[in-house]
């Protein structure tokens, strides 16, 4: 959409929700644009003059959404404010009016959402102190909310989620495969059915200089096991590269004593972990559905396809989370080829630059010609290309050996390839065997990292 149709658009939604509201509506100014949904910001001039700081959100009506959807999040909110969750207040919602098929106001939270601000930057340091015991209240207090109470919270089995989706993607992957199955036979007796909050993590997580100010995004709410939250809190996917077990700032013992204190059921840290494997296999299927929308055509993107690429490090997460990885020491790197070598039989009549010459080329312009001259979403989408690119590099000088050593592996378990391996994990060939199994899984998860993400393999293991 062009800047002055994207002009005119919020002009007419400033127009409608002025009408909605009653009142006159300035600084109007989209903050983001998800896949179901179009959040604003915006301040209401009431008719007595006096100020109000909002938010909209406004559904795309492209079928991404559940009718009822928004009614239920007005609903949830309206709960957890009562139950002392820190949330925004609600102030509208309704169907249409020039605002969409569904839409949701709410007041505005000031603060910061961005996790590796929050991680790292200095003046979070006390917010981080104080997050840990903050989150562990917020959760019990979500818990406490009775799922009877809001009209249209959905409760669905936690596993019949992951493996039809991938079955559906059409995706081949033994250690995705494995880890279903783990955690079918592994899985808790679980606790109660309440009320879940469903992607509690940072970046959902509204947090000023006193810690969390609002939790945010509660469209994944639902009904199901309270440790489901905390184990997605957990999950190493949304630690954004820190320490600390919980969000990558805290610590679970403190979690669980905050947790218990304010009114939560005792937790085993057993199934916290269970729901951590349960949510790093879940987060790669979602990666691989991202990665589809590029592969199929309907959205392409050189982030999305980047993504595929991520697969390989919750893979290398659930692994470790089951108690499993590789038993073999990783190849060294083969030495890069000398920049020119003499011409053989064979040799491919293409002369220089190579392929791997060409490549590095482009990733040089990329950081040097675009990056540096370029800023917010043309940077980073430089940024992902950049990496795309040197991950394609690495393919090239690594990819043959770590494909004869992830045949010969294969071969060692009796199977002739990833295909073979899937349907023997999935008849339940492998189920008195995880830690060998898994150990030819880890050594394949960490040689696509050393592909596609070498620094990863620096980080803490789950």
């Amino acid at each position: 959409m062009s800047s002055g149709n994207t002009a005119a658009a919020s002009t007419e939604v400033a127009d409608a929700l002025g009408r909605a509201l009653g009142g006159r509506v300035e600084d109007f100014r989209r903050l983001s644009g998800g896949a179901s949904r179009v959040t604003s910001s915006f301040d209401l001039i009431d008719d007595a003059g006096a100020r109000h700081r909002l938010v909209i959100q406004q559904d795309r009506g492209d079928g991404a959404t559940r009718n009822g959807a928004v009614s239920t999040e007005a609903a949830l909110l309206e709960a957890a404010h009562r139950a002392g969750v820190p949330v925004a207040e609600v102030v509208a919602s309704g169907e249409g009016e020039g605002l969409g098929p569904r839409w949701l106001v709410v007041t505005r939270v000031e603060g910061e959402t961005i996790p590796r601000k929050i991680l790292r930057d200095p003046e979070w340091e006390e917010a981080r102190r104080l997050l840990t015991a903050q989150c562990g209240r917020a959760l019990a207090a979500i818990h406490a909310i009775a799922p009877g109470s809001v009209p249209g919270l959905s409760a669905t089995d936690p596993l019949a989620e992951p493996l039809p989706l991938l079955d559906a993607l059409g995706e081949v992957r033994p250690a995705l495969e494995l880890g279903a199955r783990w955690l079918d036979v592994h899985r808790p007796a679980g606790g109660p059915r309440v009320t879940v909050h469903g992607d509690f993590r940072l970046g959902n997580l509204m947090v000023g200089p006193d810690g969390l100010r609002a939790v945010l995004d509660w469209e994944l709410a639902h009904v199901g096991d309270p440790v489901e939250d905390i184990g997605w809190l957990c999950a190493p996917a949304w630690r954004f590269g820190g320490a600390g077990r919980v969000g990558g700032f805290g610590d679970l013992g403190a979690l669980l004593d905050a947790y218990e204190a304010a009114g939560g059921r005792t937790v085993d840290p057993i199934d916290v972990t269970w729901w951590e494997a349960h949510a790093t296999m879940k987060w790669a299927v979602v990666c691989g559905l991202q990665v589809s929308a590029h592969l199929s055509g309907s959205t392409r993107s050189v982030e999305l396809a980047a993504i595929g690429r991520r697969i390989c490090e919750s893979e290398w997460d659930l692994l470790a989370l089951m108690g499993v990885g590789p038993e073999e020491p990783v190849a060294p790197d083969p030495e890069p080829e000398p920049d020119r070598s003499p011409v053989t039989a064979g040799t491919p009549p293409f002369g220089r630059p190579t392929a791997a010459e060409l490549v590095e080329a482009v990733a040089e312009y990329l950081e040097t010609g675009v990056m540096e001259k370029s800023s917010g979403r043309g940077a980073f989408e430089a940024r992902v290309a950049r990496n795309a690119l040197q991950i394609a590099e690495r393919e090239m000088r690594l990819g043959p050996g770590i494909g004869q050593d992830h045949a010969r592996r294969l071969s060692d378990l009796g199977v002739a390839g990833d295909g073979d391996l899937v349907a023997a994990i999935r008849a339940g060939r492998f189920d008195d065997d995880w830690e060998r199994v898994g150990a030819v899984l880890a050594a394949s998860a960490r040689d696509q990292l050393r592909v596609a993400n070498p620094s990863y393999l620096e980080r803490p293991h789950p």
